[in-house]
């Protein structure tokens, strides 16, 4: 199996005992064990820091047909950005932990494309509980090339339009821990000794090699011109679909979708809203998201034929054909079971048709219906608001006679404070008048009383005079 390639550098072992920490343990450092810090260039110096280390299961390959699964251990170093902070004990093996799911494989050999020449192999894992990421297990040919992509891509955003930032953590060690097959006929597990693009052989010290989620291997700079995110060989798309859910309560278990509108529902062993759904619109073909099968509510039975296995995801007959007995010829009469499989065929296509043909029709019968509800329901209220248009139309007229008086009234006074505005401006110059001749004729008032209190007093003293004269 390809599995064992990532084996020749790291130590494999039995892990059954192994402290395994859960999803939402990932980034709390959990004291597995402790070594010590050293600088790069003196391996015998420690200091007094230590480094902890932790357990990330992870999985690998297509789990309808095979998949591996085991523990890496990691050093924990969020710490440590440069060289002098480098774990004691480090291999030349990395983990780029939680890439991005929609990063493809070309994506990533791009990313790291100036050490793509130091790279000897990478492997492609699932981690638990990371459903849309996954881990990249890098070997290099040496340390000091491992050293210098983890300075150099550490910390490092995968694009200028990215958000998430690259991690990169040495290795410890990569246990697996156990290998289940479904199929022993898969073409999966078989080695595959040569480049599936190029069909050269696959040799690490000639070329670097990638290894994908589903255990397929190719040269790095073949994988590099796939821009697509499946696999060249199997089509397994590492970007797994979102499982449907219910429209309703959002539940995902026991889903159903409607096979004429694509409601989404839960079945009747949940909420029920999917044969909700079909008593409210009669689209009696509903089809099971987990198995592919399909449910008729009116006839209350399964009418498919075909369902899809869930070992290798192929299509299968539902109802095998039975052999009771020795003379049933299918393995001895080739053209016998030819033709007996193109009329299964035909036969299968002509029930579909008719089912199709069928339904169209009933959902033709059932909207010509709602039509007619909703145009004799239209007609109603159509006649409902003529009529009271007309109930309401002489109200309407005497509102409209007091509109049109209280419209004359309002122009009236208008005009009328118009004509009070212009009297005041006139009034308002004339008093300014009166009050300028009211001045003026104050101020003459003064002088003449001025005038007549000098000749008063001009005359009192020559009364004066006079008396004191005619005294003497």
């Amino acid at each position: 199996m390809n599995s064992n390639k990532m084996s020749e550098a790291i130590s494999v072992s039995a892990a059954a005992n192994s402290t395994i920490v859960g999803a939402e343990d990932y980034f709390r450092p959990s004291s597995i064990m402790k070594l010590p810090i050293t600088d790069i260039g003196d391996s015998s110096t420690s200091s007094s820091s230590a480094y902890v280390t932790q357990a990330f299961p992870f999985s690998s390959g297509n789990p309808r047909i095979e998949q591996t699964r085991g523990v890496m251990h990691l050093f924990l170093d969020d710490a440590a950005s440069s060289s002098s902070n480098l774990p004691v004990g480090r291999i030349p093996l990395i983990c780029v932990l939680g890439v991005p799911n929609h990063m493809t494989y070309a994506d990533f050999c791009q990313f790291c494309g100036s050490f793509i020449h130091h790279i000897m192999e990478m492997r492609i894992v699932r981690n638990d509980g990371m459903e849309n990421r996954y881990s990249i297990l890098v070997r290099f040919d040496d340390q000091s090339s491992t050293d210098s992509f983890h300075k150099h891509f550490n910390g490092r955003r995968f694009s200028s339009l990215e958000t998430e930032s690259c991690r990169v953590l040495f290795t410890v060690d990569v246990q697996y821990t156990s290998s289940i097959e479904h199929t022993q006929t898969s073409p999966a597990n078989t080695e595959q000794p040569s480049c599936p693009v190029c069909l050269e052989r696959l040799d690490q010290d000639m070329s670097g090699i990638l290894t994908t989620i589903c255990n397929h291997s190719f040269h790095c700079s073949c994988i590099s011109k796939w821009t697509d995110s499946s696999c060249p060989v199997c089509r397994y798309c590492q970007q797994q679909p979102e499982k449907s859910k219910c429209l309703i309560c959002q539940t995902s278990e026991n889903v159903w979708i409607c096979l004429l509108c694509g409601f989404v529902g839960c079945g009747r062993y949940k909420e029920g809203h999917a044969i909700e759904h079909w008593k409210q619109t009669q689209h009696c073909y509903s089809q099971e998201l987990e198995t592919q099968r399909v449910w008729d509510y009116v006839g209350d039975n399964y009418v498919h034929r075909l369902i899809q296995s869930k070992t290798d995801g192929k299509l299968v007959e539902l109802n095998h054909h039975q052999h009771t007995d020795g003379d049933c010829g299918c393995d001895t009469d080739p053209a016998f079971s030819e033709a007996l499989l193109n009329s299964r065929v035909e036969s299968i296509v002509s029930e579909y048709n008719e089912l199709l043909t069928t339904q169209l029709e009933n959902q033709k019968l059932y909207y010509e219906s709602l039509l007619q509800e909703f145009e004799e329901e239209n007609e109603r209220e159509i006649s409902s608001a003529v009529k009271d248009f007309l109930k309401q139309n002489t109200k309407l007229q005497k509102m409209q006679a007091k509109l049109d008086k209280g419209l004359k009234e309002k122009k009236f006074l208008d005009d009328m404070n118009e004509n009070l505005l212009r009297n005041k401006e006139t009034w308002e110059s004339i008093i300014a008048k009166i009050q300028e001749r009211e001045k003026e004729a104050l101020r003459v008032k003064d002088d003449k009383i001025q005038e007549l209190e000098a000749q008063l007093q001009g005359l009192m003293v020559s009364l004066e005079e006079t008396n004191t004269v005619d005294v003497q």
